[in-house]
């Protein structure tokens, strides 16, 4: 019978912490570790096998992710809510915060509608470690293949650079919602709607929506930012569904484990946004495109070789 132990409920929600956010694909490592693993692991940590609590499990510490979002993004977060209930009272889309807050709302319908009619279709159906392995190669194809064709700058580069005129006493997160918000509201549902390939076991997020924003022309840093602030009511939706089932027969006897799980998935989380948002201020895609074609491409050798 399959079950879930302190150590690997930690285990899991350090992984998975980690590996939502950064551009590699979290149900894909939550797939492909504990086949690798073997053993007990493999048999209590199998996303596909029949009355496992494992996937609940799973979207259930995703709460703690989209938390540790919230926490982390708290500012920005005051200013979109805001900016949504002035735009309903007054009618009209005048402001910088008004307009980021329809963006997010528009830009996270196409992935709510699929995640509600394909998620457990495609989380049970392709589940399983050599599908996954193959999605997560083809997620570093396409991080590689869009640092080749990108059209945004890699990040502000800019240990100094200057702002913009007239934003000279803006914070940095306000002057990256002036350039998120001059999307045009198709462009944000486009680049929402790439939260849709994460369905698939393996393909990334973060990395789809950053891939996205970079291919409409925005730089690293704020289609990371863009990627996960419009991830935080996605995640938490999610995993609000299945919270319900985790307080009924579903979570007896795993209920403790499920808390420390999330406890390490929120300290996690909090710490790889953190150092993220500061990596794509310079930095690009690539070392994880490498690390997605070399990870999925060895893990489809061992699971078709043995």
């Amino acid at each position: 019978m399959s079950v879930l132990t302190y150590p690997e409920a930690i285990g899991v929600g350090l992984l998975q912490g980690v590996t939502e956010l950064f551009p590699v694909s979290s149900l894909g490592h939550s797939i492909l570790v504990p086949a690798l693993i073997g053993g007990q692991v493999e048999r209590d940590l199998n996303v596909s096998a029949d009355g496992s609590p494992y996937l609940n499990v799973l979207i259930g510490l995703h709460l703690a992710t989209a938390l540790a979002l919230v926490v982390y993004f708290r500012r920005d977060w005051a200013r979109v809510i805001r900016g949504l209930f002035t735009s309903v009272r007054e009618r009209r889309i005048a402001t910088v915060e008004q307009r980021l807050a329809w963006l997010l709302v528009v830009a996270t319908i196409p992935v709510g509608i699929a995640g509600l009619a394909l998620d457990s279709v495609f989380r049970t159906t392709l589940g399983k470690p050599i599908p996954t392995a193959v999605f997560l190669s083809l997620n570093g194809i396409v991080l590689y293949v869009t640092e080749r064709l990108r059209r945004g700058g890699t990040g502000r580069r800019r240990a100094g650079a200057a702002p913009a005129p007239g934003e000279e006493d803006l914070s940095e997160e306000e002057r990256s919602d002036r350039r998120i918000t001059r999307l045009g509201f198709g462009q944000a549902t486009w680049i929402g709607a790439a939260q849709i390939l994460a369905l698939c076991p393996g393909i990334s997020r973060s990395g789809s929506t950053i891939s996205a924003g970079i291919f409409r022309g925005m730089n690293h840093e704020d289609s990371a930012r863009f990627a996960f602030l419009l991830a935080t009511p996605v995640i938490g939706a999610a995993a609000l569904l299945k919270v319900p089932s985790l307080l009924g027969p579903a979570g007896d006897g795993i209920r403790g484990q499920v808390v420390a799980g999330s406890v390490a998935a929120f300290v996690a989380g909090y710490v790889a946004v953190k150092y993220l948002t500061k990596y794509f201020e310079t930095r690009t895609l690539t070392p994880f495109a490498i690390y997605c074609t070399v990870a999925g491409l060895g893990s489809l050798a061992y699971f078709t070789l043995t």
